[in-house]
């Protein structure tokens, strides 16, 4: 592809892992202390000035904790290079255009796509359209 004389490489293909929960993204007060009660096998805590974000299994959130449940997650399979660019583009853009949206959580390694639980099945298949592998574990 060429743009004002500029070469682009074609994107490149990536494989995805289905992690096996469905998790919820929870939000607590800026103020509040780090929640002990977590638990499973996936866990990302953010905090801001202006909240604490949590995602865990939804099994593991109390009651009384706003949350939006429902959502899976498609972990790129790393590590990911902090040069590398384009990643998350390529992968959100393919499913942006399927009318998808996506929530997603960067670690050290790797980048997860959170998708709602009704629209994994479309997920999968519109990335594996694009030419990506998606790996689905058994729970």
């Amino acid at each position: 592809m060429f743009i004002r004389g500029q070469k682009f490489p074609m994107p490149r293909k990536f494989t995805l892992t289905v992690i096996p929960e469905a998790l919820a993204v929870c939000q607590m007060p800026s103020d509040a202390p780090l929640p002990n009660w977590p638990d499973g096998s996936f866990l990302s805590v953010t905090r801001t000035r202006d909240e604490l974000s949590v995602i865990v299994p939804e099994t593991a959130v109390p009651d009384g904790v706003p949350k939006h449940g429902g959502f899976r997650a498609l972990k790129i399979s790393g590590p990911l290079d902090f040069g590398e660019s384009g990643v998350l583009a390529t992968l959100s853009n393919t499913l942006a255009v399927a009318g998808l949206s996506i929530f997603v959580i960067s670690t050290y390694d790797t980048d997860y796509i959170l998708v709602r639980q009704e629209n994994l099945a479309r997920a999968i298949a519109v990335l594996r359209q694009a030419g990506h592998e998606v790996v689905e574990l058994n729970d």
